[in-house]
């Protein structure tokens, strides 16, 4: 019995150590495969770094301005009876915006303008007296006096009148009506504000060590997110002499033409300024630098040491300004270099690539949003 059970231990044991061995060449089989496993090649597309000649612009962030902007208010204390305009609506120089009450005024206005012809017909006789020297020097003068005082009266009462009735100072395109019929002005209360919106000033600031580059004449482009899709163009206008003692930044104002008045004043823009400068690139699609905060990289597409296939460098670059779809270059890569185009977030250093550009982007230097 005892010999029947250490033949049957022995017999497990022989059994287990079997099954051992055989796991464990199938365990090192697998490794060895592995081992002399490759992946397959992963397709991208390429494109070739190209040298370019760029203009060179100064980029700032602006302030839209009326070119005249003003709130129309009351010069004189008086009551509104006619409000003659609609809140948001064009006018022209010159159209009338409200009236005040001048009812007292117009009652006095006869009783001058009477004054005043008494007067210069107390002048003519006093003139001709004195021609035939029947009143002193001094009877004359009071004569003249009296005309002056009769016509200052009257003109008194007559520009009291037209300060009563509001016009608009210039065209342009009014606001929000910020006055009631029947309301009592006094002096200064605002009544609406007028701007003349076409064209429209663009205000920015510069550093003083770009001064030298700035002149009087030099074309900008104006961006605003109120206007994607769309840039403005016009021209420098005014540079301000002074520079700000604080932020050593110069103002600068552009004038730019605003059809339809698209742009409104207290718009932010975002400015380019072009110089007469061009400035040599090595420009590469802005897609195929993988960004990262240790640094930026591209990857450079390469013979395999084998020369059989093409493999990835993975090359940190330095950069410049950006141009559209793409952006310059300004270390780490040279003339001439392939690199991946698109992609390249799931792309590692050394891997084995195949190039196919049958789907590459076409990229632009000024994109259109169509084109996206």
């Amino acid at each position: 019995m005892k010999k029947r059970l250490i033949l049957t231990a022995i017999g497990l044991v022989v059994l287990i150590v079997i099954l051992v061995a055989v796991k464990a060449l199938q365990i090192g089989a697998m490794i060895d495969q592995g081992k002399k496993f490759v992946p397959p090649p992963e397709t991208v597309t390429s494109t070739v770094a190209k040298a370019d000649s760029w203009e060179t612009a100064l980029t700032a962030v602006g302030t839209l301005n009326a070119v005249q902007g003003v709130t129309v208010a009351a010069e004189l204390v008086g009551k509104v009876v006619e409000i003659a305009f609609e809140a948001g609506t064009p006018v022209k120089k010159g159209d009338i915006l409200l009236r005040q009450d001048t009812s007292s005024e117009e009652a006095q206005l006869p009783g001058a303008v009477a004054q005043v012809n008494l007067s210069s017909t107390n002048l003519e006789r006093m003139n001709q007296l004195f021609s035939k020297q029947l009143i002193s020097q001094a009877d004359r003068d009071n004569a003249v006096a009296s005309a002056e005082q009769a016509q200052s009266q009257a003109e008194n009462i007559r520009a009291t009148i037209a300060k009563k009735t509001i016009r608009a100072p210039f065209s342009g395109q009014l606001g929000i009506r910020q006055v009631n019929l029947g309301q009592i002005l006094r002096e200064g209360d605002p009544i609406v504000t007028l701007q003349a919106l076409d064209p429209i000033y663009v205000d920015f600031t510069l550093p003083q060590q770009q001064l030298p580059l700035v002149r009087l004449g030099l074309t900008v482009q104006v961006t605003t997110d109120a206007l994607p899709g769309e840039t403005l163009k016009g021209r420098i206008t005014a540079i301000n002499p002074l520079v700000d003692a604080e932020t050593r930044q110069i103002k600068v104002q552009a004038t730019v033409a605003n059809r339809g008045d698209k742009l409104r004043p207290g718009m932010f823009a975002n400015m380019a300024v072009g110089l007469p400068m061009r400035q040599k690139v090595i420009a590469i699609p802005a897609t195929a630098v993988l960004y990262a905060p240790y640094g930026d990289s591209v990857f450079i597409v390469e013979d395999a040491a084998d020369k059989k296939g093409k493999v990835l460098r993975q090359q940190f670059v330095r950069l410049g300004v950006k141009r559209g779809d793409f952006v310059a270059v300004t270390s780490g890569i040279k003339e001439g270099e392939t690199v991946v185009s698109t992609g390249v977030f799931k792309l590692r250093n050394g891997q084995s690539v195949v190039v196919d550009n049958k789907l590459a982007p076409d990229f632009q230097k000024a994109p259109k949003p169509e084109n996206n």
